[in-house]
């Protein structure tokens, strides 16, 4: 079955639809997107399979793995990128299988700090050990070099784009009071 499998061409993706008329900036973003897509789908299913989990609880608990004293729902939600509704959720169910608690903060009686429990933090250590080889065998056959090299690239177009966001930001805040 490896064979016929290793004939076929490959499933397309998100670069596929390009052609090198396009420009470089929209295959760049592409390739990116592709890259991240071919580790992520791994990733999701590994963790299914694996550890009964998704990504997003994951990542949920990674941030809180990074903040051992707890963080605020809004917190969390900013950090992950997505609304406070998913995080609540995600939050409640790792909460009923005691994987973390919230804790009132004192001097504001609405909110709340998620924090592991020794349980969630146990679970999240081993997930992440097994997520740090996942990732190191799927690179594993780029070269350290290139990794290095292109680690640091993209650290400047990280910055390059957090530059550029920065300077946009007045100019449509200017147009949006218009």
């Amino acid at each position: 079955m490896s064979a016929v499998r290793d004939t076929m061409p490959p499933a397309p993706d998100a670069e596929s639809r390009l052609h090198d008329a396009h420009h470089v900036s929209l295959r760049l973003w592409l390739r990116l997107l592709t890259c991240t897509l071919m580790i992520e789908r791994p990733v999701r299913s590994r963790l299914r399979e694996r550890f009964a989990t998704t990504l997003p609880r994951f990542d949920l608990m990674a941030q809180l793995e990074r903040a051992p004293e707890g963080l605020k729902m809004s917190e969390l939600s900013r950090r992950m990128m997505v609304t406070s509704g998913n995080v609540t959720g995600i939050t409640d169910q790792l909460a009923a299988e005691g994987m973390v608690e919230r804790r009132p903060i004192e001097g504001d009686r609405r909110a709340y700090a998620v924090r592991l429990t020794p349980a969630g933090r146990a679970a999240f250590d081993a997930m992440a050990k097994a997520h740090e080889h996942w990732i190191e065998d799927m690179v594993a056959a780029f070269p350290r070099a290139d990794r290095d090299r292109l680690y640091a690239l993209l650290g400047a177009l990280k910055s390059s784009l957090r530059a550029n966001a920065t300077e946009q930001a007045p100019r449509r805040a200017t147009k949006e009071r218009r």
